[in-house]
Parts: C-alpha cells; sequence; structure tokens
C-alpha cells in the first residue's frame, strides 16, 4: 500500500514512523534515523528505485547480458589521463573548450546557436542533466508529460520530486515514433514539462518533422518547456531532423545529451544541457548545490570523442544496423512481435503470446538460460507483456543469447521456432573485418 506523503512526514514528526512500514524501508528497519531525512527522501518511490528488474545487477559471469544501456566500444577516447590539469581549470560548469565543442555540435545538427558560457551546462551524464532540470523547474503537483513507454529514470526522478504523471500513449510506424495530437494536447494542458528521448528509449521510436512541430505547436499554445533526451541520437539508420526553427519553441526547449551512449563512454559520465540562458542558469544553481565539478580526466576523454570527425562512426552505425535486423528476424521467428525501430540499439517486443508476465518472463530468462534481457512494466504503464533487448551487446553474445532465448520459447510452446542460422550475421562480421570499427585499436 503506497502511503501519502504527508501521512509519512506527520509519523516521522510525531516520532510514530516505526509504525509505518514505507518509513521503516526508507531506513532499513531503524526509524531513528528518520527525523534527520529531507522531504526528497521521504518522498522517493522506494517500489520502483528497488525494482530488481528496473536496475538489475549480473549476478554471474556467465549471464549474457541483453540488456545493455550503452554499448561498449574498445576505444582510445579514455586513454590519456587529462589529469595534468586541475579542477579549477575545468570550472564548476565544465571547461569552456567542452561546452564549445558542445555548443558547435548543436548548431551543426540543429542549426541552433548557443552561447557556450551561458546556454551550455556539463552535467554528471544524462541523468545529472536531467536531475539539474527537475530541481531548478519542478515544485511538487506539478505536471510532467512522458511518452509511453520511456525511460524508467525519467518517470522515477518526476515522482522523487512529487510530480504528477501524465502519460501519452505511443507506438512505432516504420520506425518512426507516433502519438495522437488529442492524447499529447490534452496531457499538456496545465503541464510545466513533456519530457521526452528522441530516439525513445526502448522502442527506438524517432520523432520525425511532423511530430516535431506538432509538439513544438503545443508547447507554445500551452506555455511548456519541452526536455528533449538525444542520448541515443547518434544512432538514427535513417534521415536526421532537425529541431523545430521557430524561436517561441527554441525559448522553451532543454536539449540534454551524454557521450556514455553516444561514444561508449558509460564510465565517464559525462554530459550536458543546452538551452535558453535563463534556465541554463537555474539548473547551474541546482548543479553547485548538488554535483559540481565532473571530473577533469573524464572531460578530457569526453572532449575527445566528441571532436573526433564524424565519419569515423559510420561503420560502427553500418554494424548495428546488420545487428537490428538480424535480431529483429530471430525475434520474429521466435514468434514474438518486436517492433522495428529507426534509432537507437533496443528492441522493444511484444511478448505478451507467450502467456507470461514480464517480470515473470525476465526472471526465468536470469534463472533457466542465464539471459538479462529488460522488464517492460517498468517502462510506463504499456509496458505489460514486453521486453526489452538490446542489441548493443558483442555479435558473439547476441547470437548465443537469441539462442538461449529461442530454446525457451520453444519450451513454453511445446513448439520449435524458426531459427535463422548464423548465416546472417556472420556476414556482419564479414562487413566489420572490411570496415574495421572507428573504436578499435588497430
Amino acid at each position: 500500500m503506497a502511503f501519502p506523503f504527508w501521512l509519512k512526514k506527520t509519523c516521522v514528526r510525531l516520532g510514530l514512523a516505526r509504525l509505518m512500514p514505507a518509513v521503516k524501508r526508507h531506513t532499513d528497519g531503524d526509524t531513528s534515523y528518520a527525523n534527520y531525512f529531507s522531504d526528497r527522501i521521504l518522498a522517493a518511490p522506494l517500489d520502483d528505485l528497488l525494482d530488481p528488474t528496473a536496475f538489475p545487477q549480473l549476478v554471474a559471469d556467465d549471464v549474457l547480458n541483453l540488456n545493455l544501456a550503452a554499448p561498449r566500444y574498445d576505444t582510445a577516447y579514455e586513454r590519456g589521463s587529462g589529469g595534468s590539469k586541475s579542477t579549477a581549470d575545468y570550472g564548476v560548469h565544465g571547461s569552456r573548450e567542452l561546452r564549445k565543442t558542445i555548443a558547435d555540435l548543436t548548431r551543426i545538427r540543429h542549426g541552433i546557436a548557443l552561447e557556450p558560457d551561458e546556454q551550455v551546462l556539463t552535467t554528471h551524464g544524462a541523468m545529472g542533466a536531467y536531475a539539474s532540470a527537475l530541481d531548478a523547474i519542478i515544485n511538487p503537483g506539478d505536471g510532467i508529460v512522458l511518452f509511453d513507454p520511456s525511460s524508467p529514470m525519467f518517470h522515477i526522478g518526476a515522482k522523487s520530486r512529487r510530480a504528477k504523471l501524465r502519460w501519452v500513449p505511443t507506438w512505432n510506424e516504420d520506425g518512426r515514433s507516433r502519438f495522437l495530437m488529442e492524447g499529447l494536447a490534452r496531457a499538456m494542458r496545465g503541464a510545466k514539462m513533456l519530457v521526452l528521448a528522441n530516439p525513445s528509449n526502448p522502442t527506438g521510436g524517432v520523432l520525425g518533422c511532423e511530430e516535431w512541430e506538432r509538439i513544438a505547436w503545443l508547447a507554445k499554445r500551452q506555455n511548456v518547456l519541452v526536455y528533449a533526451d538525444e542520448s541515443f541520437g547518434r544512432y538514427s539508420y535513417g534521415e536526421t531532423v532537425r529541431l523545430p526553427a521557430e524561436a517561441d519553441f527554441r525559448k522553451r526547449l532543454l536539449v540534454a545529451g551524454s557521450v556514455s551512449q553516444t561514444y561508449g563512454m558509460g564510465s565517464s559520465r559525462v554530459g550536458w544541457l543546452t538551452g535558453p540562458k535563463q534556465l541554463v542558469a537555474a539548473c547551474k544553481l541546482t548543479q553547485v548545490l548538488t554535483t559540481p565539478f565532473i571530473p577533469a580526466a573524464c572531460q578530457a576523454a569526453a572532449l575527445r570523442a566528441l571532436q573526433t570527425p564524424e565519419e569515423l562512426f559510420r561503420p560502427t552505425i553500418g554494424q548495428f544496423s546488420k545487428r537490428r535486423r538480424y535480431a529483429f528476424d530471430r525475434l520474429k521467428g521466435m514468434g514474438l512481435e518486436p517492433h522495428w525501430p529507426d534509432g537507437g540499439f533496443t528492441l522493444w517486443v511484444n511478448a505478451a503470446n507467450l502467456g507470461i508476465e514480464s517480470r515473470a518472463l525476465v526472471e526465468r530468462l536470469l534463472r533457466e538460460e542465464r539471459i538479462l534481457v529488460g522488464n517492460g512494466e517498468v517502462y510506463g504503464p504499456s509496458g505489460k507483456g514486453h521486453i526489452r533487448i538490446s542489441y548493443a551487446v558483442e555479435e558473439g553474445r547476441l547470437r548465443e543469447g537469441l539462442n538461449r532465448m529461442g530454446a525457451f520459447v520453444d519450451r513454453l510452446k511445446g513448439t520449435s521456432t524458426v531459427r535463422i542460422e548464423p548465416l546472417a550475421i556472420a556476414s556482419v562480421e564479414h562487413d566489420v573485418q572490411e570496415l574495421a570499427p572507428a573504436f578499435s585499436r588497430g
């Protein structure tokens, strides 16, 4: 049973916290510490944060992780200490050279001119950018609009600020992310911010020009801010879509990114936030109060990555595109219903016809086949019956993981699924040899 925040706080003030299971969970059973906790801790959505299928941990080396949140490249970006400069040289909001490079890339990608000192904030990954924006903008009770499905971190972050969630259903159509205008208009009425990822995590759907124009029109009409996370934006297999150019829209637009997904540099944890200087200034204040000073070595590695010529990434996109097709066909052959993505590196898979709930399916695959996949239920209301498969994993592990999954489906259905032999992915391996990966040591 979920207890309202005010009841938790009242019990803490009156010394009755020991009577509330919800508070005892916050304190690991020792409620004598409860009076020290801030409102944010008491309001934190523990069920979401402690859900093992939302934040799974590999429990053994023999588990094949088909739920990778970021690629693992053999990259030279993070080599070299970059530590000869002091933290002060980089500043509390990040090095100016890094912020200028981010501004230059934003201008090239979207035609948006940014002032590095006032409109670019370097953050602790994309989640650091999101946290700063939430702390700067959202009050308890404010409405936050989320596309369904979307990253669990979006709704967990919103819940921890006691915001009111408003979900808008989406679906993939030929790789594009679609939604009903009426549903979005209704959700944005009276809301404070729309939060989205493009491409979408978990579906890989990409917003086209028409969808962006609808969002821009509604944001202006309803006076709603738009927070767009483009951490997966480099993985686009179709035409690149620029953000709408209307000045009124860009006055309401915050754009986040990260080298974790974009460059396979999860250990560096460097992200950024761009937007109107007034909004970015507020986000700077909240970051200073919580997580200032991104490590200099991490910033140096991120700068090297961002300054790498984009054409060197094309062979990698070719590899991922073929893995996408291979995994999609394998899952279709099992009788499942994967949604075709136009971006990112994940497949959103409808597995409802297996007659087993998503959470139970994820748990059984891990227990019986040593495969880790994503539980669709943590991505939003529409996630029931779905799982997320990441093809960012190495080709051999992807093939073996799908082989094990196919064997599991065979046992569950009592039938034999269509199996695509390694020929399809062997052609990928052949191409990989011809086109040396951009991030290889060679």
